[in-house]
């Protein structure tokens, strides 16, 4: 088996990983982790960093929305490295996805950009009352 993927929703789920495990070679990896973000969050976040990009310049300067979801995934925590770009005149940002976030890690996020919009003066288009699939 080169790599397998079982997400936990049922007992023969958590059976099906544990046999997995006891038939696995020596030196196998296995990784838990928690589920993802959801679509929900993710809408929620972007229509946050719009609200953002649209109402706040950083140090002068108007970023986009991507720009601002970077800066708050450094607030969180999320490793932003950066490394000089191969001519020697900029830089390349190699820092992590949201995609990867957890739910829970998602929330913090989310969390982080509402108190950061509070003491900026932030008017977020009320994200709260978007339901799933309504894109912002």
């Amino acid at each position: 088996m080169g790599r397998a993927l079982v997400i936990i929703s049922s007992d023969a789920d958590r059976k099906k990983a544990a046999h997995w495990a006891s038939k696995s070679p020596w030196g196998t990896r296995i990784e838990f982790k928690a589920s993802k973000r959801s679509l929900p969050q993710n809408d929620r976040m972007w229509a946050m960093l719009t609200d953002i990009a649209e109402q706040v310049s950083h140090h002068g300067v108007r970023m986009a929305a991507d720009d601002w979801k970077l800066v708050f995934l450094d607030a969180l925590k999320r490793e932003l490295r950066m490394v000089p770009n191969l001519e020697g005149d900029g830089f390349v940002n190699l820092g992590r996805s949201s995609s990867d976030l957890t739910k829970q890690e998602m929330t913090d996020l989310i969390e982080l950009m509402f108190a950061w919009g509070a003491k900026t003066g932030v008017v977020f288009k009320d994200p709260a009352n978007q339901r799933a699939g309504e894109a912002a």
